[in-house]
């Protein structure tokens, strides 16, 4: 599993993106619990993730409603199928509103720019 760890911070909220190959939601849920082994990942907010396999297109926003949605767009965008892309957040105590949905665009972008 690929990580990178602190890449945007706004209003005290920090991010990161992490993913590798994946084949179903099984597995991606496994890649999270994987992730979350890391203690700094295990007091994250929110691990939101998208998946497109031959199950179909998989999401969870894990409290962050509508970033799995963002994150399928972008994997289809891309055509990445089988991989999946988890965004962390580390809520900062202020409410970001729609820039939080900026925030994981650009997570997902870095993630792709360097696959």
């Amino acid at each position: 599993m690929r990580v990178l760890d602190n890449i945007l911070s706004d209003r005290g909220s920090r991010y990161a993106v992490a993913g590798g190959p994946c084949a179903d939601e099984a597995a991606a849920r496994e890649m999270v619990k994987a992730l979350k082994v890391d203690k700094k990942f295990a007091k994250a907010t929110h691990h939101t993730w998208g998946l497109i396999c031959a199950e179909g297109a998989i999401k969870a926003d894990d409290g962050e409603a509508g970033a799995g949605m963002v994150i399928l767009r972008m994997l289809e965008r891309a055509g990445l199928r089988d991989h999946v892309v988890i965004v962390t957040r580390w809520y900062g105590g202020k409410h970001l509103g729609g820039d939080r949905f900026r925030h994981v665009q650009e997570a997902v972008r870095l993630y792709l720019a360097v696959l």
